[in-house]
């Protein structure tokens, strides 16, 4: 029987134009940072993985921030994850070639699912992320949104999770709409939900305020991977203090 790899810990930096920025469920957009001197910080601390995310994309039609990637991936020897305005097997192919290990698709996919099976045909699923921005709507119910939460789809996350699986995608990325930027701790019961539903990988993003809440949805829901943004980008904790927090908690980490 093989051994479940330690959780990882990813840095989330949601880039506007030439910016980190962060807002508090999906809106409010401020600028935090730089994102060659945040990758840098997250990488040297010791990070398992980057995820970029271009917060307009969708809005005006293509992936603006392959350029940043690119010149990341000289320096940078983790995996690095991109998302936000990929429509086609096309775009993706541009941000693989661009230094991206792997991609996360949203928008596009929820107008269009076969995405998801082209390109887990194409590139294999474990370079497909299906990334879900889900906001409650009542009692063990959440609708899927886009366009960076702008957007209701009509869709039901639970039901989501599960399609998105069996057409391919390799892992998910469940971002809480109504906990993002908050810092209260993660959507617990979202997360629980999900990972009933599906065996794949998935990715805990929005409300990470404190390691406890980082240590908690780890040992509370039996998921893969926190991302964090706020927590790092303001420097509650770096990466390496949030490994020691995890370790004394008893979860393994990676070196």
């Amino acid at each position: 029987m093989s051994k479940t790899p330690p959780p990882r810990l990813i840095s989330r930096l949601d880039i506007k134009g030439r910016n980190v920025v962060k807002g508090i469920q999906f809106e409010g957009l401020r600028v935090v940072g730089d994102p060659g001197v945040l990758t840098k910080r997250y990488y040297e601390q010791g990070i398992d993985e980057i995820l970029y995310i271009d917060t307009v994309a969708s809005l005006y039609g293509r992936n603006n921030i392959l350029s940043m990637v690119e010149k990341a991936a000289e320096s940078t020897f983790v995996p690095m994850t991109v998302g936000g305005g990929l429509r086609s097997v096309e775009d993706i192919v541009a941000a693989l070639n661009h230094g991206a290990d792997k991609v996360a698709i949203n928008t596009a996919a929820v107008a269009r699912p076969e995405l998801i099976r082209e390109a887990a045909e194409a590139f294999g699923s474990q370079c497909v992320v299906v990334s879900v921005e889900a906001k409650r709507r009542g009692p063990g119910q959440w609708e899927a949104f886009t366009d960076n939460g702008r957007e209701a789809s009509g869709v039901d996350v639970l039901e989501w999770v599960a399609k998105a699986e069996a057409l391919g995608a390799g892992e998910l990325l469940i971002s809480s709409v109504d906990q993002d930027g908050t810092c209260r701790g993660f959507d617990i019961d979202l997360l629980r939900e999900v990972r009933a539903r599906v065996e794949i990988p998935v990715i805990a993003s929005g409300g990470a305020g404190e390691a406890a809440h980082v240590v908690t949805v780890l040992r509370d829901t039996e998921i893969d991977a926190v991302a964090c943004g706020h927590i790092l980008h303001f420097e509650k904790h770096s990466v390496a203090g949030l490994k020691q927090e995890m370790r004394a908690s008893g979860l393994e980490v990676r070196l």
